[in-house]
């Protein structure tokens, strides 16, 4: 991993991104903190082309987009045109909004509607993205539902942006998934996981929990990962200090 690749997730600051003049600013500000990208969760109601000069004239990159997910399953046409305006090829379908994941028509018609708009945005030379949380942890037959999305849709047409506190708090082994996506992993969520002294689940700044985080992006590295992108979804203070030791950590992890 090189500091290059290392981007932030806007989500992080979604309190500092309401307006286009704090949009503007913070992305000044995080390019600031020593940031090269961002990842785009919502653009403040300007177009496409307008945050993308903004973000550029930053001096960031813009790495991909979570998109709408009604979009992304019924009109993958305009989700095509987005990424053209911002000029980046990676959609991120964040969340199975309205999937019950043990009612498993629901869960087929999510995973046939996946690698169809998949098929649209590869024809167009883009990328759609399946971004986990938890709950698609819950298994059926066995074999957890990300597992199923993964193993019935295409490479070509489908590829993951896998969530590491997620896949944690679903019971899982995080390097190992970054194993298992070799070659469908280009998105990287790197967030860390603690808890609280009640024993409650929480978010940490990255370095600063319990993930083995250097063991997590070698196996991540092996899996062809090209971005890593911190997020942290609730912080206990200022969310700017946050992402900065977020990436002062990982400073130190790079070659």
């Amino acid at each position: 991993m090189k500091t290059e690749q290392i981007a932030v997730q806007l989500y992080t600051l979604r309190d500092f991104t309401e307006t286009p003049d704090d949009f503007a600013a913070t992305m000044k500000r995080v390019r600031d903190i020593g940031y090269h990208a961002v990842e785009l969760a919502g653009t403040a109601g300007l177009t496409p082309a307008e945050a993308a000069k903004i973000v550029r004239d930053a001096g960031l990159k813009i790495c991909s987009s979570h998109e709408s997910t009604e979009m992304i399953l019924n009109q993958p046409q305009q989700v095509v045109d987005r990424l053209g305006e911002f000029g980046i090829t990676h959609a991120v379908y964040s969340y199975p909004a309205g999937v019950e994941m043990s009612d498993v028509a629901e869960v087929d018609k999510m995973i046939a509607g996946l690698d169809a708009a998949g098929v649209v945005l590869r024809r167009a030379g883009m990328t759609l993205c399946y971004h986990n949380h938890a709950l698609e942890f819950f298994q059926r037959n066995g074999r957890t539902v990300l597992d199923v999305i993964f193993a019935r849709t295409s490479p070509e047409h489908l590829q993951a942006e896998l969530d590491i506190h997620w896949v944690q708090a679903g019971g899982g082994d995080p390097a190992e998934a970054c194993r298992r996506l070799a070659g469908r992993l280009p998105l990287l969520h790197v967030k860390d996981y603690t808890v609280t002294a009640k024993g409650e689940r929480a978010f940490a700044e990255v370095g600063h929990g319990n993930l083995n985080i250097a063991e997590i992006l070698t196996a991540a590295e092996f899996a062809g990962c090209k971005w890593f992108i911190v997020e942290q979804d609730t912080c206990p203070g200022d969310p700017f200090e946050c992402i900065k030791r977020s990436l002062d950590y990982l400073k130190g992890l790079c070659d």
